[in-house]
């Protein structure tokens, strides 16, 4: 069957690549901080959720609500040092990861070529290549080390370089986030005098905040946003409602 699919051209697509003389150069605006959105969305939904359910929590056995502040600041300072913490050592393990991946795939190449010229070929074979397409790119990439092993790192491990300093980013961000969240729930207790009435307010306060963090984040990811929001309130409102019945049933033990 004759292939009725255009000849690569190679002049043209280094054209387009570098700009020509009177072309600029092709720019495609996608997102790249998933990684930081992901951060924020950890501290700040369990920053919206966890203080709320223990000031809501409290507030049925202590009238006051300067107690309640006092606890709730507590738990944000302790959970945004916990969950920092814990964002700081996934991305610690994910680089120590990647690192030993990489001194791995190294020394293969060096070790056992053909064996990792067959994974780069079975590789392409899987786009729909036939081997003997494959053949020139696979020798291509073997003159190559350092790209064949990028290569091999991206697509057999499906491994992506971590950014420096990504494991400091990701501490501070969660943590960041975390004690912005967990600020929203508290503030009705600061402004108000009856823990009950601080109560409401705190409920409504929070069912915003999460309507309005769920819009966001779906308008920097790409999602609908209006979607979004709702599914944001609708999971942080049950977590939130679990949370506060649990505080309650162990109050009243």
């Amino acid at each position: 069957m004759p292939n009725d699919s255009p000849a690569f051209d190679s002049s043209a697509a280094k054209e387009i690549l570098d700009g020509g003389p009177d072309r600029p150069r092709h720019h495609e605006s996608h997102f790249n901080a998933g990684e930081t959105v992901g951060d924020i969305v950890i501290g700040m939904s369990d920053g919206l959720t966890v203080p709320f359910a223990l000031a809501a929590g409290l507030s049925g056995a202590i009238m006051q609500a300067r107690l309640v502040v006092t606890a709730g600041f507590a738990e944000i300072a302790a959970g945004s040092i916990a969950m920092g913490l814990g964002g700081f050592l996934a991305a610690r393990s994910q680089a120590e990861h990647y690192a030993a991946e990489r001194r791995r795939e190294e020394r293969e190449v060096i070790e056992v070529p053909e064996v990792e010229a067959a994974e780069v070929a079975a590789a392409f074979v899987e786009y729909g290549l036939t081997l003997e397409q494959a053949a020139p790119v696979v020798a291509a990439l073997r003159q190559n080390p350092t790209m064949w092993v990028n290569f091999m790192m991206r697509y057999e491990l499906g491994l992506e370089k971590p950014q420096p300093g990504r494991a400091i980013r990701s501490a501070l961000t969660i943590a960041g986030s975390y004690v912005v969240g967990g600020l929203v729930p508290l503030l009705p207790y600061i402004l108000c005098h009856s823990a009950h009435q601080a109560l409401v307010a705190s409920c409504v306060l929070t069912l915003l905040a999460l309507l309005l963090f769920g819009y966001i984040k779906g308008r920097f990811t790409g999602a609908v946003a209006w979607k979004s929001a709702i599914q944001t309130a609708l999971i942080g409102g049950c977590a939130a409602a679990a949370a506060f019945a649990i505080a309650k049933v162990i109050g009243q033990a």
